[in-house]
């Protein structure tokens, strides 16, 4: 019952702000790539989810 329920809480939360990061960014802001930060963004955005998921369960 739990990990499916936390795995998918973290695709949820991936999915959101990757689209939001993305929606917002600015190719020319800085020296940084777009497809970096949405990495970035995507892996802290999962991990998140999942373990704020796992933990308020308890």
């Amino acid at each position: 019952m739990g990990f499916g329920k936390h795995l998918t809480n973290g695709v949820v939360s991936l999915a959101i702000s990757v689209a939001v990061t993305v929606a917002m960014a600015d190719d020319g802001d800085g020296p940084w790539d777009l497809t970096e930060v949405a990495l970035s963004v995507a892996v802290s955005a999962f991990l998140s989810g999942f373990f704020t998921s796992y933990f308020a369960e308890r």
